[in-house]
């Protein structure tokens, strides 16, 4: 059975690091008699708890969260992965007569789940060959060179991501394609049973909000967290060494930054991130209603837009 004639349409909350993500889905989640998937790549994995902003254990009380914890740090964890967990989940919320409410920040993640993926061609022995050449700091800056040269569009939108290089890489040699190229394969309109949304901010208050959550994080623990699992090989796993603030860290425990240096290195990348978000999300996601925020009231009249959406 069609499940846009039987249930109303999911929220797919999106925006920004920062931008109120999962305060709105709570209020969703509680109003509407619903629960929260969450869609962010760092957060899967158990133990980044403060450096990736993980909804606090009283949030996780009072709403059912999926997706969270469920990986270790040494694990590979990928967008297929991502999108088949979510949608087992959205099916087993809905099952309970509940409402599916997604909320996060990576934007490849909200991608897959709303457009679908096409199969793109693999090779196990070949990856296998590639992530033991590349998939480490040493050699790495290798494949960037080589795919500057051979596949620059990739070169360039993976250069900060070292496994989705060494993707674009295997199916370069696969295919004789780039992967933006290939990836525009992708459906050109989103499911019919899910409604999307950005928060969008002017850059003078999400930069204000990002610096005051850095600093908030730093304040509650994040540096001995970090501690503890950069010590345990963090900044070599296979994907979870991309979380942001995590190498600052450990430049400031190896003694190379001041504290103050620490948060000010950390705001900066993570602005920059919110600044590729932003693009992700205005030029991926044509379908999203964007909702203007200002402040914190400005959660209640998002709760309505995204309500008048689902509901109408």
């Amino acid at each position: 059975m069609d499940p846009v004639s039987v249930f109303p349409p999911f929220p797919v909350i999106m925006g920004p690091t920062a931008s109120g993500k999962s305060s709105l889905a709570m209020i969703l989640a509680e109003k509407y008699n619903g629960e929260i998937v969450s869609a962010d790549s760092m957060q899967i994995y158990r133990g980044l708890d403060i450096g990736t902003a993980k909804p606090t254990a009283d949030d996780r009380r009072k709403i059912p969260h999926h997706l969270l914890d469920i990986a270790e740090i040494t694990e590979k964890y990928d967008v297929f992965s991502f999108r088949s967990a979510a949608e087992k989940a959205v099916t087993d919320i809905r099952k309970r007569g509940k409402l599916p409410v997604i909320a996060g920040g990576t934007g490849l993640y909200m991608r897959a789940l709303l457009y679908g993926l096409d199969d793109l061609p693999s090779s196990p022995e070949l990856r296998k060959e590639l992530d033991e050449k590349y998939d480490n700091e040493e050699h790495f800056p290798e494949l960037l060179a080589i795919m500057e040269r051979s596949a620059p569009n990739d070169a360039a939108a993976f250069r900060d991501h070292r496994r989705k290089l060494i993707r674009a890489h295997e199916l370069y040699l696969l295919t004789g394609k780039e992967m933006t190229f290939l990836q525009q394969a992708w459906k050109r309109s989103a499911r019919k049973d899910a409604r999307s949304f950005v928060l969008v901010w002017e850059n003078s208050f999400l930069k204000e909000r990002i610096a005051l959550r850095c600093r908030e994080m730093l304040d509650s623990g994040w540096i001995g967290e970090a501690e503890s699992f950069i010590r345990n090989g963090l900044l070599d796993a296979p994907t979870a060494w991309q979380v942001l603030g995590y190498k600052q860290i450990g430049q400031y425990l190896a003694g190379l930054l001041e504290k103050e240096e620490l948060f000010e290195k950390i705001s900066i990348a993570t602005w920059q991130y919110a600044r590729r978000q932003n693009t992700w999300f205005r030029t991926q996601h044509p379908e999203a209603v964007r909702i203007s925020m200002r402040d914190k009231s400005s959660f209640a009249e998002a709760e309505k837009t995204v309500a008048e959406n689902i509901f109408s």
